[in-house]
């Protein structure tokens, strides 16, 4: 099987991903976005630097590195014409657009009857402030965004319409989530294909309300209950991914929310903490993909 890597940068989950390829006795290539070239007429091509992209068996498509409006939607625009060629794209651009989306990711986990917190999403600041005074203690999220940055937490009036007045002069459309009481930890699963190979407990260590493994905070491997594992099964299935992070969190109250299902995700954390092989795990499923 020859596989393309689709990648902003290489690094330790490129490493990962071409080691268990290689293992496998697969041929791993990596492919930096920005070689991407289109051409279209009687011997239209996608080519790249160092790959002719339609002579792939598949393609994993990593980290869209950042660039103009213009840059990301012909990137993604490349992943979804390979695949309506039949190349198998893990994870589908699809998958990507719905899960890059904090309002459209919510939605899709909503209807799929998933306990979501409650959360307004809207474009005007008067909207934005009656949203908080409604929820009352909240958290501010940019509506694009990972690994816990951009993120505020305000329950305060005054505090909220200087971080909503700040966010309004940028044209951003705002996302308010009201605040689940919860034990100061929440849950990553990591689910490929219909199975969950790993989960972590995560736990902040210095006292911050996010608990993100990339900000600090501490993890430990944790077997999920059914009801949990049944959640990020469901949550993956919602947005239609091949692979995904799923973060759940357990309220105090006893409901299962799911907070987020990531995409792209990494998985450095999990596999330190679980000795999980996820980029295993990622090319097996691949590869039955290829052979289906």
């Amino acid at each position: 099987m020859r596989v393309a890597i689709l990648s902003a940068r290489t690094g330790w989950h490129t490493d990962e991903l071409l080691r268990a390829l290689t293992s496998r006795g697969h041929t791993g290539t990596i492919v930096p976005y920005e070689s991407l070239l289109a051409r279209l007429g009687r011997a239209s091509s996608l080519n790249a630097d160092v790959q002719a992209l339609f002579d792939a068996d598949a393609v994993l498509a990593r980290i869209i590195p950042n660039g103009s409006l213009e840059q990301i939607i012909y990137r993604v625009d490349a992943l979804h014409w390979l695949e309506d060629r039949g190349i198998p794209v893990v994870n589908s651009p699809r998958t990507i657009e719905r899960c890059v989306d904090k309002f459209y990711t919510s939605a899709l986990l909503h209807e799929a009857g998933l306990d979501t917190p409650d959360t307004i999403v809207c474009e005007r600041l008067d909207d934005a402030m009656a949203a908080v005074r409604e929820l009352g203690d909240v958290i501010i999220k940019p509506l694009f965004g990972s690994m816990g940055h951009g993120m505020v937490r305000v329950s305060d009036l005054d505090t909220a319409f200087r971080v909503l007045r700040a966010l309004d002069l940028t044209r951003a459309v705002f996302y308010v989530q009201r605040v689940i009481e919860h034990d100061g930890a929440d849950i990553r699963a990591f689910v490929v294909g219909n199975r969950v190979v790993a989960a972590i407990e995560r736990r902040s260590a210095n006292g911050d309300w996010r608990t993100n493994v990339s900000l600090g905070g501490n993890a430990r491997a944790v077997e999920l209950s059914p009801e949990q594992s049944d959640a990020a099964l469901r949550a993956a299935r919602a947005v239609c991914a091949d692979y995904a992070g799923v973060d759940l969190l357990p309220a105090r109250d006893g409901t299962l929310y799911v907070l987020e299902v990531n995409g792209i995700p990494g998985w450095s954390g999990v596999q330190r903490t679980t000795s999980a092989d996820v980029a295993g795990a990622i090319v097996d499923h691949l590869a039955a993909r290829v052979e289906a």
